[in-house]
């Protein structure tokens, strides 16, 4: 095998590996999430009724609180929908660009849909759910104890990393670099 294509199914084995951390982070998370539903929905149920927040931040916010018990599991299951999706999109996506990595670049190319899906899916949800939503909307960053702000932003840095990195190249056997003749 020539080390330039040696190198770039090493680089292919790469991409589908940093999709699959973050498939099989999402496995965990929507693991936990179904084996112990009640621990993360009191999370998005005082998140959502701005309950929680403290005394010396005001109230002229506070007409935006929900304080309907089924709009909390609706969100809180909403949450564990789109996890699911990133989560088997990116095992999906590890496993196709894995089978494809010695393969053309087309096939390659391909396989990295899903992983492109479940990934964006990631930042959708941690970056716009949590980060927009619970913390702009709802005023999650005022709340001492239910501030999930810190964890969406290391989230949507690593993901965001894992999709750069999965679409830039380095990937494509038709642009490789020429090897280097051999010295006689």
């Amino acid at each position: 095998m020539k080390p330039v294509a040696s190198t770039i199914k090493t680089i292919r084995y790469i991409k589908a590996l940093l999709v699959a951390t973050v498939g099989g982070f999402a496995l965990l998370v929507v693991f936990g999430n179904v084996t112990d539903y009640d621990s993360n929905f009191q999370f998005v149920k005082h998140v959502l009724a701005m309950d929680s927040r403290r005394e010396d931040l005001g109230k002229t916010i506070e007409y935006r609180a929900i304080e309907w018990e089924w709009a909390w599991h609706s969100a809180y299951i909403g949450v564990i929908v789109v996890e699911a999706f990133i989560m088997v999109a990116c095992l999906y996506a590890a496993y196709r660009m894995a089978r494809t990595a010695a393969l053309t670049d087309a096939e390659f190319f391909g396989a990295k849909k899903w992983g492109i899906l479940g990934l964006t899916g990631g930042l959708f949800l941690w970056f716009f759910g949590f980060q927009a939503v619970g913390g702009e909307w709802f005023a999650m960053w005022m709340n001492d104890d239910w501030n999930g702000i810190p964890d969406a932003v290391r989230l949507c840095t690593y993901i965001g990393t894992v999709l750069i990195i999965v679409l830039i190249g380095g990937d494509r056997f038709d642009q490789a670099p020429a090897a280097k003749p051999e010295s006689e």
